[in-house]
C-alpha cells in the first residue's frame, strides 16, 4: 500500500483551513492543519512532511517567516504560499524566499490540488535523476553499491555512511545544514541521533583521509561542508 503524501497546512482562517484539509484528505493526501506559524513550525520539526502550504498573513509567525525557518531545517521541501495579497512585491518576496508556487485568494481548491500534483511530479522526477556516481579527488563513490573506491582498494560503506556521504556530495562545497541532514537520514533531530551523526562524520573522514584535498569540516552552529574542489570532473 502506497504511503500517502503528507502535507503541512497552515491557515489562520478556521473555516477555510478546515475546508482545505477536508478537500485534500478527500483527494488522497494526509493533511495536518495548524492555525499559526509558530504551531506550524513546531509541527514541521516534529513531523516528516512532503509539501507545505502556508498562508502568508498569520499570527505569531507569518508565512514568509515560517518558510524561512522551515528552509533552515529542510532546504528542499516544496512550499506553496496562499495569500489575499496580489501585489507583485509580495509575490516576488515569496519566490525569493524559495516558494515553489504562490496562489492568490480567492482560488479554487481543484486548482490548488493540480498545482500540488505538478510540484510533486517535478520533485519525483528530480529524485529519479539523482547522481549515482561521484568522483571525489582520487576516490569514486558509487551510491547504489555503497562503495568508495581508491584505485584497486574498495571500502564497503554502511547504509548510514552511504546516505550521509551522498547528502554531503549533493551539497559539495556548500553548507549542509545539520538539522536538514538529521531530518533527511534519521527522521528525528534529537540529541541521540545528532551524536550518532557525529560518529558517522568521523568515520567518513577516516575513509577519505588518503586524499588531503577532500575534507569534511564543521561549520559552527550550522552543519558541515564537504570540501571537494574537483567533484565529478
Amino acid at each position: 500500500m502506497e504511503e500517502k503524501t503528507r502535507i503541512l497546512l497552515c491557515e489562520d482562517d478556521e473555516n477555510l483551513g478546515m475546508l482545505l484539509r477536508e478537500y485534500l484528505q478527500a483527494k488522497g493526501f494526509s493533511a495536518d492543519l495548524y492555525p499559526d506559524g509558530d504551531a506550524g513550525y513546531k509541527a514541521f520539526v516534529k513531523g516528516k512532511y512532503d509539501l507545505c502550504v502556508f498562508d502568508v498573513m498569520m499570527p505569531e509567525k507569518d508565512g514568509f517567516q515560517l518558510a524561512q525557518e522551515v528552509r533552515s531545517v529542510n532546504a528542499e521541501v516544496p512550499i506553496i504560499f496562499l495569500s489575499a495579497r496580489s501585489m507583485k512585491e509580495d509575490i516576488f518576496s515569496g519566490f525569493k524566499i524559495g516558494a515553489d508556487d504562490y496562489i492568490t485568494k480567492p482560488f479554487s481548491m481543484e486548482e490548488l490540488v493540480l498545482r500540488i500534483e505538478a510540484i510533486l511530479r517535478r520533485v519525483k522526477g528530480k529524485k529519479e535523476k539523482d547522481i549515482t556516481m561521484y568522483r571525489l579527488g582520487q576516490f569514486t563513490f558509487d551510491t547504489q553499491k555503497q562503495t568508495l573506491m581508491n584505485g584497486d582498494k574498495a571500502t564497503k560503506l554502511t547504509t548510514k555512511e552511504s546516505e550521509l556521504l551522498s547528502l554531503l556530495c549533493s551539497h559539495a562545497n556548500e553548507i549542509l545544514e545539520r538539522n536538514y541532514a538529521l531530518k533527511t537520514i534519521w527522521i528525528d533531530d534529537n540529541y541521540f541521533n545528532a551524536r550518532s551523526m557525529d560518529v558517522y562524520i568521523t568515520k567518513l573522514r577516516k575513509h577519505l583521509k588518503d586524499d588531503p584535498s577532500i575534507e569534511i569540516i564543521n561549520i559552527h552552529g550550522k552543519g558541515y561542508k564537504l570540501i571537494a574542489p574537483n567533484i565529478n570532473e
